[in-house]
């Protein structure tokens, strides 16, 4: 053989390694951390020697993002995330695409009133989530702080800078917590309930498992999280308990085929093995610790003692969760929430702090003059800049969900949040200054 034939041998030999090696990795993007990751990872190449898998860690909306920007046939193979609202607007905008086959037949078709699947069949249940509070047991008998039970136990002053969450824009697993408390309680009372405990909060964290490793450290009391952040620190050893209030929902964490993948036949394998019982049993690791999509039962002694039952807790939880809601306003609620409190949180606990102050000289010393002028505070403070009205006309919704790329769309959305952050500076500052004179009015 002459070099260069040997040259072409060689060429070709290495470009078909390299197809194969292409055609063999299943890039999956995900918000989820990387004890879970590594454990499907792990156990699904060790029975697929021929395929790997690439995780992609990226929160929710960057997940989104990440797959819209890119061209058929450039995109990551799978999505697999929490919020189901997410994969709703993946959807809608024909990111997505039905596999049937990969569902386990074993599994109900819902969970208390949701769907396990889409009905469509372009996103399936894999695991399920209830949203609730954890604490870290000895934080709070040393602070003497009581044990929440619900989420308005955390507006009482006690709780002042003992909380921590993080934002919706920046956890899809905080926004479903968020639109839970909004759907259970209703959009204004949701948010005055919201903004009261963002006001005892000690941070806002930037990513959502901030939240749960301050709490398993002891640098916050009370967090609010998804039950598998709290369960995986309880269950791991960590001083920390769980519990999931009656205001709460249980909805599917969902996997998908991305529409234009690169490698659906490897990447629909890997959906499969995660529906699985054999991957469903992946998810009673301690470091995992979520709800499976079958019955506790189901699974005999290979469930840990007393091991919540999504499919009990369904049963009392008091949201049944809307996705279309969530999904059509999701936009409007994040930016809120970032120009109200991520944003302006030093601002909010400062009138928060002085409306305690002002509520626990009141409650010594009756005044009605300055019970008066904390109830005004209490209204600056904690009314959301959005009525429930607005919330519901499609026009307002439909500026949201334009494309921001657009300069005339992207300087209305600009003006709007500017004039929400400047409202809400000047509405904290304003509910401080009225409880500082209800407590000057108290002699």
């Amino acid at each position: 053989m002459s070099h260069r034939n040997a040259f072409r041998a060689l060429t070709l030999t290495l470009m078909t390694a390299f197809a194969g090696a292409q055609a063999g990795t299943v890039a999956v993007v995900t918000s989820f951390p990387k004890e879970l990751t590594e454990a499907y990872k792990k156990a699904f190449e060790a029975r697929n020697p021929g395929i790997k898998i690439e995780i992609l860690n990226k929160n929710t909306t960057a997940s989104i993002a990440y797959i819209k920007e890119l061209a058929a046939g450039q995109r990551p193979d799978v999505m697999w995330a929490s919020a189901p609202d997410a994969f709703e607007v993946l959807a809608r905008d024909k990111l997505l695409q039905a596999a049937p086959e990969v569902k386990n037949p074993e599994a109900p078709a819902k969970v208390g009133a949701f769907p396990l699947n889409d009905p469509e069949n372009m996103y399936y249940g894999q695991a399920l989530a209830g949203y609730g509070l954890m604490w870290n047991t000895r934080y709070m008998q040393a602070n003497k702080v009581p044990a929440p039970k619900e989420w308005a136990d955390l507006v009482r002053p006690e709780y002042f800078n003992h909380v921590a969450m993080s934002s919706p824009s920046r956890s899809g697993t905080t926004h479903l917590t968020v639109e839970t408390i909004l759907q259970g309680e209703g959009w204004e009372k949701g948010w005055r309930q919201l903004l009261q405990i963002a006001g005892n909060c000690a941070a806002i964290t930037d990513r959502s498992f901030a939240v749960p490793d301050g709490v398993n450290n002891g640098q916050y009391g009370v967090g609010l999280v998804i039950d598998f952040f709290g369960l995986a620190g309880k269950y791991s050893g960590y001083p920390v308990e769980f519990h999931y209030p009656s205001v709460t929902s249980v909805v599917p964490a969902n996997i998908a085929l991305v529409a234009g993948s690169k490698n659906a036949d490897e990447a629909k394998k890997f959906i499969s093995f995660t529906l699985s019982r054999e991957g469903q049993e992946l998810l009673f690791d301690p470091k995992i610790s979520r709800l499976p999509i079958l019955p506790n039962a189901s699974f005999g002694a290979k469930v840990p003692a007393n091991y919540p039952d999504a499919f009990e807790i369904a049963k009392r939880a008091k949201v049944q969760f809307d996705t279309h809601l969530s999904s059509d306003r999701y936009q409007v609620v994040v930016s809120m929430f970032d120009q109200m409190v991520t944003f302006r949180l030093k601002d909010l606990q400062a009138a928060t702090k002085a409306i305690h102050e002002a509520e626990r000289k009141l409650k010594g010393k009756p005044n009605a003059q300055a019970a008066e002028l904390v109830k005004q505070a209490r209204s600056f403070a904690y009314s959301p800049l959005v009525a429930d009205s607005m919330i519901k006309d499609p026009q307002f919704l439909e500026l949201f969900r334009k494309n921001k790329k657009d300069v005339a769309v992207a300087k209305q959305l600009t003006g709007l949040e500017d004039l929400w952050s400047s409202r809400s500076k000047a509405n904290y500052e304003k509910a401080r200054d009225l409880a500082n004179q209800a407590v000057a009015l108290i002699k």
